[in-house]
């Protein structure tokens, strides 16, 4: 009974995972910076994630067509809140397919082993030497005014093409 269960659940599992463009980029054939483009994709696109390869993630746009992304080029839905009109099954199927709520996060660290990793601990004195250089909206305003600086709108380098 319990195996017939988990059988019928597995097509759910493999549901996309929803996520956000959040720079424009391109829709590629291939997991590659060669590989042909299928469509531009603009901030804020709404794309299903299908799956991770490497840096790469494939996704389906809303016009249907897949196609892969860098993965540093999406995010995905928050911190596993329920969203509007999931059923409890579906969040059921969420943490079942994530072990979490149904978020994934996939982050790289260079410079440190398994074991440096495994032993790291927070520095609270470093984190609130670090606090102290923080500069409220109001000061950094007024400094930039006094060097004349002007604000400007700095768009995302382009990553792959």
């Amino acid at each position: 009974m319990r195996t017939a269960f988990l059988l019928a659940l597995l097509p759910a599992l493999c549901l996309a995972e929803p996520a956000t463009v959040i720079r424009a980029t391109e829709l590629r054939s291939a997991p590659a910076t060669d590989a042909a483009v299928l469509a531009p994709l603009a901030e804020n696109d709404r794309v299903d994630a299908l799956e991770r390869k490497g840096g790469w993630t494939r996704v389906k746009e809303t016009g249907g067509r897949e196609g892969w992304v860098r993965m540093l080029a999406l995010r995905y839905a928050g911190g596993g809140e329920a969203k509007q009109g999931d059923s409890g099954i579906v969040q059921l199927i969420n943490v079942a397919r994530s072990g979490t709520s149904g978020t994934q996060v996939t982050t790289g660290v260079r410079g440190l082993d398994a074991e440096e990793l495994a032993k790291a601990r927070p520095n609270a004195a470093e984190l609130k030497k670090m606090q102290g250089y923080a500069a409220s909206r109001d000061g950094a305003a007024g400094f930039a005014a006094s060097g004349k600086l002007q604000a400007r709108r700095v768009d995302y380098p382009r990553v792959g093409g």
